[in-house]
């Protein structure tokens, strides 16, 4: 490791706004793989600066670390990832975040009327899921979850 891009886990904490056991943490999840000097403190690549801070962003997102770690996976760690190793990382993203950005999107509609979850509580419910119909494509709030209400023949 060049030690012109080493830097503390102190220094990480204050660069992420992460605990430092927060860091340890992920370190143990492998997420970052520090190197120790010869006196057995933790030395981070620079570059692990930003890495935290993706974990933290797809965090938020909803990813799970298992998927998290699936993706950094694919980072060099022998070097600096560049602005094209994080535009592959980005591209494997985006897809789910437009799968999840439709999602919340169809719930922000249709929150307020039948979202196909079978209770038939609204009146409403007589017209979109009349006796239940959407059971029939399973379990859950089924037009929330993309299926299309069905509207019986008159």
């Amino acid at each position: 490791m060049d030690r012109r891009n080493e830097i503390s886990i102190g220094t990480l904490a204050n660069r992420t706004g992460l605990a430092v056991s927060a860091i340890r943490y992920y370190e143990t999840q492998g997420l970052v793989a520090p190197e120790r000097n010869a006196g057995g403190q933790r030395r981070f690549l620079r570059s692990d600066i930003r890495r935290l801070s993706f974990v933290m962003i797809a965090q938020k997102f909803g990813f799970t670390l298992d998927r998290i770690r699936d993706v950094l996976g694919r980072l060099p760690q022998s070097r600096t990832p560049t602005a094209k190793d994080w535009t592959e990382i980005s591209q494997d993203f985006r897809a789910e975040l437009d799968e999840q950005i439709a999602a919340l999107t169809r719930l922000r509609d249709k929150l307020d009327g039948c979202i196909g979850c079978g209770c038939l509580s609204l009146d409403r419910c007589a017209l979109y899921n009349p006796d239940d119909v959407a059971a029939d494509k399973g379990a859950g709030p089924r037009y929330l979850m993309g299926d299309e209400a069905v509207r019986p023949e008159a």
